[in-house]
C-alpha cells in the first residue's frame, strides 16, 4: 500500500508492505536529498519476512515541503513516532541510512519503549550544526534559489558517482529516481530551512545512553560517511556490533542489498 498522511500538520508519503501483521515491523528511514527509493533494491528482500514501512522524511521524496514546518531531527523523529503510532505498531526495528539513521537514533532516545533494535546503514554521526553564518543566511530573501544552484552545479550524476563505489550500477532509472524529487521547486525552500533547524547529531554523551541493541552496516569504500565515523559510533553506543562490505560505498541498500538482508535477518 501506497499513501499519504497528514501528521503534525504535514503530508507523508510512505510504502506499506504488509502480508501477516505477526511479523516483525521494520521502518525504513532514507538518507539526505533521497528518499523511499533508495531502498528499491533492499525492500523486495525484506518484504518476504517483515512488515515494512518506508517513509519519505519531510522535503525530501514525495512527502509534503511546508515552508512552516521545523525540520529539525527532534521534530523529523516525533513525526515518524506519530505516524509509527498512527499505525498501531509497537516492538518496531529502525533501518536508517545516512542522514536517516542519525534520525533513528533521535527516535531511540525520544521514544525507548516503542524501539526493539536500530538498524544503521552508513549513518551519519557527529556533524555539528551549520554555521551561524549560514543560518543567518538562510533569512535572506531568495537565499533558496543559491540552495538550488549549489545543486544544480553538483548535478545528481555526480552525486550518484560519490556514493556509489561501483559506477556500472548507475544507469537512467537510477539517475531519474534520484532526480524526480527535485522537479518540485518547494524542496529548496525546504532544505533553506532545514539548514536553520537542524540542530547537528547525538553527541557521545547521548550515544552512550541508548541501550537498544544495534547492528552498524558499513561499505569499506565509503567517501560520503567514512568508516571511522561507523567505528566511532561503535565505541559510543554501548550494545551495537559493527560489519563491513567489501568494495561498497556509501549507498549500501543499492549495491549490495542482498548481503545487507542476510545482515538484517540475523540480526533481527
Amino acid at each position: 500500500m501506497i499513501g499519504t498522511i497528514n501528521v503534525k500538520g504535514i503530508n507523508l508519503h510512505y510504502e506499506l508492505y504488509q502480508q501477516d501483521k505477526k511479523k516483525p515491523v521494520l521502518v525504513l528511514l532514507h538518507g539526505f536529498l533521497s528518499s523511499s527509493f533508495s531502498f528499491r533494491r533492499l525492500i523486495p528482500y525484506l518484504k518476504r519476512d517483515y512488515t515494512i514501512l518506508s517513509i519519505d522524511l519531510p522535503p525530501f521524496g514525495k512527502s509534503e515541503k511546508s515552508r512552516n514546518f521545523t525540520y529539525s531531527y527532534t521534530n523529523l523523529a516525533q513525526v515518524v513516532i506519530d505516524l509509527i503510532n498512527s499505525f498501531h505498531f509497537s516492538n518496531i526495528h529502525l533501518v536508517g541510512h545516512s542522514m536517516g539513521g542519525q534520525i533513528c537514533l533521535y527516535i531511540a532516545k525520544q521514544a525507548p519503549e516503542l524501539v526493539n533494535k536500530l538498524v544503521l546503514l552508513c549513518s551519519s554521526g557527529y556533524m555539528k550544526r551549520m554555521p551561524k553564518s549560514l543560518i543567518y543566511s538562510s533569512y535572506l530573501p531568495y537565499f533558496h534559489y543559491i540552495v538550488k544552484r549549489k545543486l544544480a552545479k553538483q548535478g545528481v550524476l555526480h552525486n550518484l558517482r560519490n556514493v556509489v563505489h561501483n559506477h556500472d550500477l548507475i544507469d537512467k532509472e537510477m539517475i531519474d529516481g534520484y532526480l524526480e524529487p527535485f522537479s518540485d521547486n518547494g524542496i529548496f525552500m525546504g532544505l533553506t530551512r532545514m539548514i536553520r533547524h537542524r540542530e547537528g547529531d547525538l553527541p557521545s554523551e547521548e550515544l552512550k545512553k541508548i541501550q537498544h541493541p544495534v547492528i552498524l552496516i558499513w561499505g569499506e569504500k565509503d567517501r560520503v560517511v567514512p568508516l571511522s565515523v561507523g567505528k566511532r559510533l561503535h565505541q559510543d553506543l554501548p550494545n551495537s556490533r559493527l560489519v563491513t562490505i567489501k568494495n561498497t560505498g556509501h549507498l549500501v541498500p543499492e549495491e549490495c542489498p542482498e548481503k545487507v538482508y542476510e545482515y538484517i535477518s540475523e540480526f533481527i
